[in-house]
């Protein structure tokens, strides 16, 4: 006994100097268990929760949850004296018996919904069609004025339906010299895809579906899009969209190019080059949606631990905690639970707070933890709460994405997606050597990971934020093993209802992620200085002209 209470504060002594953590910020890491976070991702992805659909039971359980945990942290409302920031959405389902009928060059063709196509529309309105409507292939449907390329240079396709490549030229042909070669950019997403064809006036937009370009399987598409699909509403209803907005299967575009007389490889080829002209098809499409429509309000739930000494400056931590909800027309199970995508970062997000909940004197600057609605359906909750922040995005110093943690096991390594793009990467890489690891680059950066997540609506308004995957280069695995495993999740769990807790996860790794997180945030609310994206990237004016008024209004 005597030794035991003599030599073992003499280790922690010695632990602290090894790694020069200070008692306080120790304590606060050793809260962060994979018990406890075991505990909470079982209760959000729960059959009880029902998938976190917004503006449902499942929400209704879902924020509830949520602030009777941040109340038991002690954490405060993050909205004056309210835990939650309202999100009007407005919810539209589409009939899924439509069939997609194209005609010409003497022939008919009818596709059926969700096995060939999917089709809906952001408008709000009753009804939504497109007549007769002529197709015009427009090879990647891009238009970067920066990479000196234009897909609807001299083309007017206003009323006429557009089909559209997915991903980016550059990871079509591996060229490092087209767009930014393997990884892609926000041009390669299919947000933009719609963006553009809508500003172009097209009525119809289609994406073709691949896997690998697409970086998910078809049942992703079909299981997505179907049901109930939510949007932000707009000044307008949603009436700047194109009328319908869709993908095909891989075989459904065989088939049409086939009808058209059209050799899809060859065009496929010809698309990745600046001199690609698009290419009427000869045919038609036409296909009527009948639309239910319900207006609703999610809500972002938000606390926080406000800072001691410079509490109008705020460091953001954040998640997703909604998923894809239910859907009775599967067989079987019907709940996508969501454990993976995003219970895990939500739970997280509970981790960090009580991190930050045990400092006896909180850090300078105040911790946001900003849990939002609706990313699934575009990323809407993080949009609204930009677009209406309660806290001045000059006065937001960062903020620190979760989106899926690692339930694999230890890594030796950490994966910044978007590496390279701001401070804060520098910062991570510092805060990394403290726990032996080292910072890579995404190691599947095709897959446009940068622009799916809601540090991205954060980055379109100036404000530096990080997101970071699991590493792959696994202590005991190595990187290979890691590889196969997220491919497995991907192919046969993601967006799918076998996204369920599994007890032969292995959280430790996820534990280490959390605490290199809780280092960051830690060390940014004690700091003054204010990180910024690097030179070159596309959000860096927008922060440096907000930051010139901040200082502007100071003096």
């Amino acid at each position: 006994m005597f030794w035991k209470s003599f030599v073992f504060p003499i280790l922690i002594a010695i632990g602290f100097g090894c790694s020069g953590d200070s008692a306080e910020l120790t304590n606060a890491l050793e809260s962060i268990t994979a018990a406890d976070l075991s505990a909470d991702v079982q209760v959000l992805g729960s059959d009880e929760f029902e998938g976190r659909k917004p503006s449902s039971p499942g929400e209704e359980k879902t924020i509830s949850f949520l602030k009777e945990e941040f109340q038991k942290l002690g954490l405060q409302p993050g909205n004056g004296d309210s835990y939650f920031q309202e999100v009007p959405l407005v919810e539209i389902t589409s009939n899924s018996d439509s069939k997609l009928n194209i005609k010409g060059k003497n022939k008919s063709a009818t596709f059926t919904y969700s096995n060939e196509y999917m089709a809906w529309t952001k408008r709000i309105v009753g009804k939504a069609s497109i007549k007769n409507s002529e197709m015009i292939f427009v090879g990647y449907g891009t238009i970067a004025p920066e990479y000196d390329w234009n897909d609807y240079a001299g083309l007017d396709v206003s009323g006429k339906t557009v089909v559209i490549l997915v991903n980016d030229p550059g990871f079509a042909t591996q060229d490092s010299s087209l767009f930014n070669g393997n990884s892609m950019t926000y041009y390669g997403r299919w947000t933009y895809k719609y963006e553009e064809a809508a500003r172009q006036g097209a009525a119809g937009a289609f994406i073709i579906h691949e896997t690998k370009p697409a970086s998910y399987p078809w049942e992703v598409v079909s299981g997505s899009w179907s049901g109930p699909q939510f949007d932000l509403v707009s000044d307008d209803n949603n009436m700047s969209r194109c009328a319908i907005e869709g993908w095909f299967t891989i075989g459904s575009t065989r088939a049409i190019f086939k009808q058209a007389g059209l050799d899809l490889e060859a065009l496929k080829e010809a698309a990745t080059t600046r001199e690609f002209e698009a290419v009427p098809m000869g045919l038609t499409a036409s296909l009527d949606l009948s639309n239910n429509i319900r207006h609703s309000r999610s809500k972002n739930v938000i606390a926080v631990v406000p800072g001691l000494e410079r509490a109008d400056e705020y460091v953001f931590y954040m998640a997703h905690w909604d998923h894809l909800g239910k859907d009775p027309n599967l067989e079987g199970d019907q709940i996508y639970n969501g454990a993976f995508d995003n219970a895990t970062g939500t739970a997280g997000l509970l981790e960090l707070a009580e991190a930050f909940a045990t400092l006896p004197n909180p850090v300078a600057r105040t911790i946001v933890f900003l849990a939002v609605t609706a990313e699934e359906d575009g990323l809407l909750g993080s949009r609204y709460y930009v677009s209406n922040p309660i806290y001045p995005r000059n006065k937001t110093v960062a903020a620190i994405n979760m989106d899926g943690l690692n339930v694999y096991g230890k890594m030796k390594d950490i994966t910044i997606i978007g590496y390279g793009n701001s401070d804060l990467d520098d910062y991570l890489e510092e805060e990394a050597k403290k726990q032996q690891r080292y910072v890579r680059p995404d190691p599947n950066p095709e897959k446009g990971y940068f622009y799916r997540s809601d540090h991205f609506s954060f980055g379109k308004e100036g404000i530096p934020a990080l997101y970071c995957d699991n590493g792959i280069d696994h202590v005991e695995h190595g990187e290979a093993w890691t590889l196969e495993q997220m491919d497995k999740y991907t192919a046969e769990k993601y967006h799918k209802p076998a996204d369920e807790f599994d007890p032969n996860w292995d959280l430790s790794g996820a534990v280490d992620d959390l605490r290199l997180f809780f280092r960051l945030g830690y060390r940014l609310g004690r700091e003054s200085t204010f990180p910024n994206w690097k030179e070159g990237t596309e959000f860096k004016a927008k922060r440096d002209a907000d930051m010139q008024e901040a200082a502007h209004s100071s003096n």
